[in-house]
């Protein structure tokens, strides 16, 4: 190896030089039995941003309609915690909130297929934390549903 290759692979990252090597890493969620495309693979980042947004922003126009008459009131204190109870209560009961359901997700347990409430209590909980979320594994799942047991796939 040359010192344009090794320049080169530094660049790309490690998975793309361990590809070049030969290494197969599979697709997203093939480990966890998951199949590849279509209905029961794993969300991709930009559906789960998305039901994240309308989330919140349901969450919003419930808290500045229903209990304030400020924005910034409803922003800072009462947004957050309609939307803690959102998430619990609708991923610990149905397995989605309405802005995954919206955009044609879900959150199952992997052992049970249920998310039961203390499992949405906690993946939430992480959730609000950001750091568990932003960091992934090779399957696409977020620290928050490594440690809750949990997977997002489309409906």
């Amino acid at each position: 190896m040359d010192n344009r290759q090794a320049l080169g692979s530094w660049l790309s990252g490690p998975r793309a030089a361990a590809e070049e090597a030969g290494v197969d890493f599979g697709y997203r969620g093939e480990q966890l039995g998951l199949p590849e495309e279509g209905p029961g693979s794993i969300a991709r980042p930009g559906r789960r941003l998305g039901a994240l947004a309308v989330d919140w922003g349901l969450s919003l126009l419930i808290a500045y309609g229903l209990i304030t008459q400020s924005y910034n009131e409803a922003a800072q204190i009462w947004a957050p915690l309609i939307m803690f109870a959102l998430m619990v209560l609708t991923v610990g009961t149905v397995g989605f909130t309405p802005g995954k359901r919206l955009l044609g997700l879900r959150v199952l347990a992997l052992d049970t297929g249920r998310v039961s409430p203390w499992r949405a209590a906690l993946r939430t909980v992480l959730l609000f934390l950001a750091i568990p979320a932003l960091i992934w594994d090779r399957d696409g799942r977020g620290l928050h549903d490594r440690l809750a047991g949990t997977v997002e796939v489309r409906i």
